[in-house]
């Protein structure tokens, strides 16, 4: 790595003018087909009692050329140069990127004129367009992994995110000296994303055609199986596409079906059963779906029309509609109350005009009154966990039902397929975190919303920006590109949590925890016949459709690099832990074969266990009873930061670790502070604990219903 200084500038021309200029499209600069990369590392500290962060390392690296240089000015200064020597503008650029551009952009947007920042939300730009003709992307975005894990998944590249070389407790400034061992940590962090963004050129061949985020991706690759493109397609085809582009285009919406589908959707469904949480079981069966959301997308029937009213004359005919339409409808429930006591489906964050209700870690049990909005299919699960006193349902909407289009469901099968089989191939890692990341990206796609706010970056301030709905709403129905729909969203994760409350039902007392498409259980055997019935039933409806479309069902049963094969959709045994303990939903402790495993939401795997298994002595047994509604974690050990934003310029003097003082001047940043953890039941789903021991919840329950 050079530093600035240093830097002979004709070594960066002979990369500049050997490198292909690709032509903008549509408003758009012209870039360098390069792959660059930027990076700072930042010191937070308390300053007369004011949180302060700021910059004393920056590294830039332009193929295989890496920069660095210690201050903004020196930054900027770089910056000049090269957009004076190359003619860099708004109009042509150098894309850099940089993994995790939030960051990186709160320290540095102050010393920049900015032309165009789009951001998902305030404070997350994912690509910034500055004046002097560098174009900022985010590979965090892009690829959906860690630096770590980036490194590890190239195919062309062998090089590893170092760790444990960068002291960050110790205060450092621009002035602060860096060993060669800190200077090669910092040098890997840029080098990573260049040789990462090396092998997206090699796959897109053009630095402006590779998506801005990984679902993106997944986006243009399924878009191009729905529609012709002379590149994919053979011209006696176009017919078919033709006919896909008019069924998508008759699939339309207005704003209030919008918005009803919005207060419909939900996502998966997690959560423990209450009567074993804050209580250490032993033997616990874990089973999980095999991918559950592409599954039902294969299987199932979805919203095929746009849609319209109907009146519904009372209970019966709604259930009756459901065999025949895709519906979602408002609903109203009195007198609602738990038929079981192992688990309750009703969120309460999608319900309103509660009355009188007693609540399960955030899961309804009863409810003098409530309202929500539901699909047929969430309707046929409540039916088996309530009973009520009356029920009322007002706006029906319906829509006819059906499979989803062939090129959707032979997208998901190659997806499958990719992720089955290049599963531990050597050399085909990369293939294969790409197969799975795009499978487990299609359902996500189809529930991206169509109404969104926008954060605008303008005059050093951050703006949100309300769209109108309906104009949103036009833009969508009209889109030449769209190849989705937003219902089909809302029916994937209502049919997935269908298929996973079956098994819920299923084991009853025996059931423990469920996250999504898993579940954890007592006495797994005694529920084998249940598992075959129902992997039989997944199977025959993959089929079925496979016929229907004229495709191969034996692609939806690939087999794995040992020869074993992996069918789409079935019910998989994972394991057996010897312990497990569960404090409600994301909060659980596991061991198999002698090896703990902690997942609480908000903590390190690795800090958050290494800390409870020091502390109780390496004892398995005392770390499981330490796992309770009282665990504390110290900041030093949790591994967790907490962010505090700072937009004003700050002039101070600092003290490094070494004992030398430098001024600096910060015109905004990021303070990351260790913050601690504490593991805590919410005072309400403790109170529902209690009741639920003290068995007053259920007492007349079984006589009433």
């Amino acid at each position: 790595m050079i530093s600035y200084q240093e830097l002979d500038y004709t070594v960066i021309d002979t990369i500049i003018e050997t490198a292909t200029l690709i032509k903008g499209r549509k408003n758009q600069p012209s870039l360098y087909n390069l792959a660059c990369s930027f990076d700072i590392e930042t010191t937070s500290i308390t300053y007369q009692e004011e949180k302060v962060a700021f910059m004393y390392i920056w590294m830039f690296q332009i193929e295989d050329i890496a920069i660095y240089g210690r201050t903004w000015s020196e930054y900027q200064e770089f910056i000049s140069i090269l957009s004076e020597r190359y003619g860099l503008s708004t109009y042509k650029a150098l894309v850099v990127y940089i993994h995790n551009l939030s960051y990186e952009f709160q320290f540095m947007k102050n010393y920049f004129e900015w032309e165009n920042v789009f951001a998902v939300s305030e404070r997350k730009p994912i690509k910034a367009l500055e004046e002097s003709g560098i174009l900022y992307k985010d590979s965090y975005i892009l690829s959906g992994y860690s630096l770590a894990v980036v490194a590890k998944n190239l195919h062309s590249h062998t090089i590893e995110k170092l760790t444990g070389d960068l002291d960050y407790s110790k205060v450092r400034t621009s002035k602060t000296p860096l060993t060669q061992q800190e200077l090669d940590y910092c040098e890997y962090d840029v080098r990573i994303v260049v040789y990462y963004i090396r092998e997206q050129l090699e796959e897109y061949q053009d630095v402006s055609k590779i998506p801005l985020t990984n679902t993106g991706r997944v986006r243009n690759t399924v878009r191009d199986n729905c529609y012709y493109t002379s590149k994919n397609h053979r011209k006696s085809s176009t017919g078919k596409y033709k006919r896909y582009s008019k069924l998508i285009h008759s699939l339309t919406l207005d704003e209030p079906t919008y918005k009803q589908c919005l207060r419909a959707f939900q996502g998966g469904f997690t959560h423990a059963n209450a009567n074993y949480t804050n209580k250490t079981l032993s033997n616990v069966t874990s089973i999980d779906f095999t991918s559950s959301y592409p599954t039902v997308m294969v299987a199932e029937k979805f919203p095929m029309s746009s849609a319209f009213p109907l009146e519904v004359k009372n209970y019966a005919e709604l259930k009756d509609l459901g065999k025949k339409y895709c519906l979602i409808f408002d609903i109203q429930f009195k007198g609602l109350i738990s038929k079981i006591n192992f688990d309750n489906y009703l969120s309460e964050s999608k319900c309103w005009n509660l009355k009188n209700t007693v609540t399960n870690n955030g899961r309804i049990f009863k409810a003098d009154t409530l309202e929500t909005t539901i699909t047929n299919v969430d309707l046929d699960i409540i039916e088996k966990c309530y009973s009520w006193e009356t029920v009322k349902v007002i706006n029906v909407k319906a829509f006819a039902k059906d499979y989803l289009p062939k090129s959707i469901i032979e997208s998901i099968m190659f997806f499958y397929q990719g992720k089955t089989e290049l599963k531990s191939v050597k050399g085909k890692e990369v293939e294969y975190m790409r197969s799975k990341g795009m499978l487990n990206s299609v359902y996500g796609m189809a529930v991206t919303n169509v109404v969104q706010e926008s954060s605008v970056y303008e005059g050093g301030e951050w703006k949100t920006e309300t769209p109108d709905y309906q104009d949103e709403i036009d833009k969508y129905n009209s889109n030449k590109k769209r190849f989705l729909y937003y219902p089909w969203g809302i029916f994937v994760t209502a049919y997935a949590r269908r298929n996973l409350w079956s098994g819920i039902l299923e084991f009853k007392d025996d059931y423990i925890y469920s996250d999504t498409d898993s579940i954890k259980c007592l006495n797994y055997d005694n529920h084998s016949e249940y598992i075959e019935k129902y992997n039989t039933l997944i199977l025959k409806k993959i089929t079925h459709v496979c016929n229907l479309y004229g495709l191969d069902d034996k692609a939806f049963s690939p087999k794995t690099i040992k020869g074993i094969e992996k069918p789409i959709g079935i019910w998989d045994y994972e394991g057996t832990y010897s312990r497990f303990k569960t404090l409600g939903a994301k909060r659980y402790l596991t061991e198999h074969k002698g090896e703990l495993e902690i997942t609480v939401a908000g903590l390190s795997k690795k800090n958050g266990l290494e800390y409870m298994i020091e502390q109780s002595e390496d004892n398995t047994l005392k770390v499981f009873d330490m796992f309770n509604d009282e665990l504390y974690i110290p900041s030093e050990r949790t591994g967790k930061n907490t962010h505090t934003y700072i937009d004003r310029e700050m002039k101070l003097q600092v003290t490094d670790f070494m004992g030398t003082t430098c001024d600096v001047t910060t015109k905004g940043g990021v303070h990351l502070e260790p913050c601690d953890f504490t593991l805590s039941i919410a005072k309400q789903y403790g109170a529902f604990l209690l009741a639920l021991k003290q068995g007053y919840l259920f007492k007349g329950v079984e006589k009433r219903l």
